[in-house]
């Protein structure tokens, strides 16, 4: 299959050293010859590793003819809106908010405040009655990796 071998080649490309910190997110193959493939780093992808990427699985695609003349290659980082696939992703995300999906199906959305070796802290203002008056306070929870069925970023335009 192409994916088992663009994986393979990108494996081997993240052994030089300019692409140590990249590892692999997604390869999708879509209708009509589109191949789509999700790359991530530690240190941020940007458009030139993303191009580089590109005209090295070209190389190989056309060389051995795998998807014969017309398709389209499409490298990128999975971008904001796409879940966190790994927990090497975490990091980056410090101080944003992430609406998180449990294994139990609960949700929760807080700021990423800690990222541990095996879990993240989430932090939220928790708002509720005492009489009259409206009291805020401020709420943590660790969450285990293991518990995470599904986290994403949330935009904020504020």
């Amino acid at each position: 299959m192409i994916e088992e071998k663009i994986e393979a080649l990108l494996n081997e490309k993240f052994q030089e050293e300019e692409f140590a910190d990249c590892f692999l997110i997604e390869i999708k193959m879509n209708k009509g010859n589109w191949l789509e493939v999700f790359v991530d780093s530690d240190s941020g992808m940007d458009f030139t590793k993303c191009q580089r990427l590109s005209r090295y699985l070209e190389q190989f695609i056309d060389e051995n003819n795998w998807l014969g003349e017309k398709y389209t290659l499409e490298v990128s980082s999975p971008g904001i809106g796409r879940p966190l696939v790994f927990a090497r992703q975490y990091p980056r995300n410090l101080g944003r908010t992430l609406e998180v999906t449990l294994q139990d199906g609960s949700l929760k959305e807080g700021v990423l405040k800690t990222v541990n070796p095996e879990s993240i802290i989430l932090e939220w203002e928790h708002k509720y009655k005492e009489g009259k008056k409206t009291i805020k306070e401020m709420v943590q929870a660790v969450i285990p990796y293991a518990h995470i069925q599904k986290a994403v970023v949330k935009i904020s335009f504020n």
